[in-house]
């Protein structure tokens, strides 16, 4: 089951290109983004942004550190940094309409990203820093149900 106040998206590089979708919906409709999308009920939000990620691109990424976290007091989202693990990038004909690859560059300047896309991957160029993910996991759970990311 899905939420509407848990969201994830990825920033995801496959030869020097930013991994971006063509939205088909909602506010962001005929724009693009970075994919992600809602975390389901019982799922940690890595997790949630790796399926997103090969649901809507057919590519396979691995969460690799938080880049950022975006607040509203309705909805909050976590940007993860991803590793490219491998698939061939395609549309899933549904969400998005579009596959795009573009360079950091051409995706800051494309006239219909969205303008948090565009803050984030500024971001990711200028500052390129975030929160590793821990190879801790508590006794108490198993790194199935645990993540933590720390500085």
């Amino acid at each position: 089951m899905n939420n509407k106040y848990y969201t994830v998206c990825g920033i995801t590089e496959i030869d020097g290109k930013i991994l971006l979708v063509r939205h088909t919906y909602g506010s962001a409709k005929d724009r693009i983004l970075l994919p992600g999308g809602f975390v389901q009920e019982g799922e940690l939000p890595d997790r949630a942004v790796e399926r997103e990620i090969l649901e809507e691109t057919g590519v396979t990424a691995k969460a690799r550190s938080v880049f950022a976290v975006q607040f509203k007091p309705e909805q909050w989202c976590v940007v993860f940094v991803m590793d490219y693990i491998g698939g061939e990038p395609r549309s899933d004909g549904h969400e998005n309409s579009e596959v795009l690859l573009l360079t950091p560059e051409e995706a800051i300047s494309h006239s219909d990203i969205t303008n948090l896309s565009r803050e984030l991957i500024t971001a990711y160029v200028k500052h390129g820093t975030a929160l590793g993910k821990s190879t801790y996991v508590p006794a108490s759970s198993d790194s199935e149900n645990y993540s933590l990311y720390e500085g």
